[in-house]
């Protein structure tokens, strides 16, 4: 696929991840990686250009011990000629596969400064000239930290700085000083615009003398990495489901959609669950059934048992994702947890929980889990680790879904690992689920 729609750049975002490792024995090599699920033509000055389809790597050498400044980023909806000679909708340089110069915004951009003041490298992850693709741009060694710009920036642009496949900085549609600093950095400072900006990704550069909050240095020889994970959020059941993530918010699924949520890598505690019957007014206030979350469809928090959870921690211990599916909060929804990418297994708890549920468990579109229900230490392990065990109803859970967390210290066979920068798909209602009993769809608007 050669092009990108339009309501695809702004919806789904551009998924890629690259990869840096600035080695300090040898030339500093960078390592672009694609894993968009559509082409992306990376590029890099100095470094020139390169069309990558999904999963495939461009790797550039930087001179060894070489004082470098440069910066790289992502092109999306190219068409070239066999010349190497076309147009960009995002990221443009002059009409060339292999770059040149810089790429015309907006276009979201990892710069660098190798082998710098006192022998340390400066990085960061500017949106100076806008921004088209979401980007993490961390170390791996060296003990310093990365920035990271994992935002809906596209959708939630402005709509003065609006542009097909990405959203422009203020500089470019306005061209005055107070969004320039043409006349130099005292000279200007924050406006509505770069707050906006700030306020999606806080570590970035969102306007010129933004140097304090967006500057990060490591020293000279640190690996660097800049992943990117998405999670496909899909609706497959036969009534709505307003989808819900902490981090991430909220979206109405109807039958069929699919929602992109994009997760900045070294997200810890966090879940995915799905809401039914739910209700919402023209400022997104309302209630839903179950999975409720403070009566905003935009979630701040976590939501309201009864509501089945996919659970995640990205880049941990030895760069391991760790991934659950969870009924310590009870069950709503049937779901499906799995890796799109990577050598890991998926988990999956699709059984007939809301028909099957204990009499004393049952609640309004789903089944309750019975610390919610009870409010004890044999339910809750309130006091602690190895303070409480499996229960008749941590069984009942378990017997129907073995892969899913039963009771808050159910680890052992539980929590799943995969390696990090791994894509994941969540399905609610996956096909071989049973989709139609009548408990589910019982109550359940469209």
């Amino acid at each position: 696929m050669d092009s990108i729609g339009n309501s695809s750049i702004a919806m789904f975002f551009i998924l890629i991840i690259i990869t840096f490792f600035f080695i300090s024995t040898h030339a500093t090599t960078f390592q672009i990686l694609n894993e968009c699920p559509y082409t992306v033509w990376a590029a890099a000055d100095p470094g020139g250009g390169r069309r990558l389809e999904r999963g495939q790597t461009w790797t550039l050498n930087m001179a060894e011990g070489a004082s470098t400044v440069g910066r790289i980023w992502g092109r999306t909806k190219c068409n070239f000629d066999s010349s190497g000679r076309g147009h960009c909708e995002t990221g443009d340089c002059g009409g060339l596969l292999q770059c040149q110069g810089w790429g015309q915004p907006p276009n979201t951009i990892a710069e660098f400064a190798l082998k710098q003041f006192n022998n340390r490298d400066f990085f960061d992850i500017s949106l100076l000239d806008g921004f088209n693709i979401p980007m993490v741009f961390n170390p791996t060694t060296g003990g310093c930290r990365g920035m990271s710009c994992p935002a809906d920036i596209n959708s939630q642009c402005p709509t003065k700085l609006r542009a097909p496949g990405g959203c422009n900085n203020p500089c470019t549609v306005f061209q005055t000083n107070e969004y320039c600093c043409y006349e130099g950095f005292g000279t200007c400072g924050p406006t509505e615009f770069s707050r906006f900006f700030k306020k999606m990704c806080p570590d970035a550069y969102n306007f010129p003398p933004d140097d304090s909050t967006s500057t990060f240095s490591c020293p000279n020889g640190t690996n660097y990495r800049v992943v990117f994970s998405t999670f496909e959020i899909r609706n497959e059941c036969p009534y709505t489901v307003w989808a819900a993530a902490s981090p991430g918010g909220g979206r109405r699924l109807d039958r069929g959609q699919t929602w992109t949520l994009n997760v900045a890598a070294g997200t810890a505690m966090a879940r995915i669950w799905g809401r039914t019957n739910c209700n919402f007014d023209g400022s997104g206030r309302g209630r839903c059934q179950t999975g409720d979350c403070g009566g905003l469809l935009q979630c701040q928090g976590w939501g309201q048992p009864p509501n089945t959870l996919a659970e995640y921690a990205l880049n941990q211990f030895n760069n391991l994702d760790f991934i659950d599916i969870s009924l310590v909060d009870g069950f709503n929804i049937p779901m499906d947890f799995s890796p799109t990418t990577g050598r890991c297994r998926g988990i999956r708890c699709t059984a007939d929980i809301n028909g099957q549920c204990p009499a004393q468990l049952r609640a309004p579109g789903g089944c309750n889990n019975p610390c919610t229900v009870f409010k004890t230490n044999e339910y809750c392990c309130t006091n602690g680790q190895g303070s409480c065990g499996p229960t008749p109803f941590s069984i009942f859970f378990k017997e129907r879904c073995p892969d899913a967390y039963s009771y808050p210290q159910d680890d052992p066979s539980s929590t799943f690992t995969c390696p990090g920068g791994t894509n994941y798909r969540v399905v609610f209602c996956p096909r071989t689920s049973p989709r139609f009993p009548l408990e589910m769809v019982e109550g359940l608007s469209e």
